[in-house]
């Protein structure tokens, strides 16, 4: 299996994946079925632009026959003041191919994404309360919680929290240093 940023030419397959995350596990995410398949093509290949500035990377998995199995993303902050920023959104292992230890490898391709990019510092996540899979996977990336959202996504008649995760982006990228854990964790 293996792990790479997408480009244009995935937009297809990525946009396949995605509404299949989406309606397998609509608490996961706040945006919906209905909204991303209205989306024209332009828009997913947008978001998998190619240029090293842009504004958002997607990373993707290939299981053996190249077949796209997953994917996460990273979303740079353009403001000045939180330049120093990225967010983890978007992360999505088929049932096909979990346990296999993609979503740790997509997290660590991540980190290594935002430490190359200048003046990134920190990556943070949102997860939705309850799914303790995702979450002690990041955990286990060293991500720490640094406050939880309630009422944070309506799934039908439901209101859905959301746990805010955290980390610094270490200077070797993958390797987690005690200096990097958030105050009281």
């Amino acid at each position: 299996m293996s792990i790479r940023r997408l480009t244009p030419d995935d937009a297809e397959a990525y946009r396949a994946l995605m509404l299949d995350a989406y309606a397998r596990h609509p608490e996961a995410f706040t945006s919906t079925v209905a909204e991303r398949a209205a989306l024209p093509p332009s828009w997913w290949a947008a978001r998998l632009a190619s240029s090293a500035q842009a504004a958002q990377l997607v990373l993707g998995a290939f299981d053996d026959t190249d077949r796209l199995v997953g994917a996460a993303g990273l979303l740079f902050e353009s403001r000045q003041r939180s330049r120093h920023k990225a967010n983890l959104f978007g992360m999505y292992v088929a049932p096909s191919a979990r346990q296999s230890g993609l979503g740790h490898r997509l997290v660590q391709g991540l980190l290594a994404e935002a430490a190359a990019r200048e003046g990134v510092r920190l990556v943070q996540l949102t997860v939705t309360q309850g799914n303790d899979a995702a979450q002690a996977l990041y955990e286990r990336c060293g991500f720490a919680v640094f406050g939880v959202e309630p009422f944070a996504v309506e799934v039908g008649s439901a209101f859905l929290p959301k746990v805010h995760m955290w980390r610094l982006v270490d200077a070797v990228p993958g390797a987690f240093h005690e200096a990097s854990r958030p105050p009281n964790a």
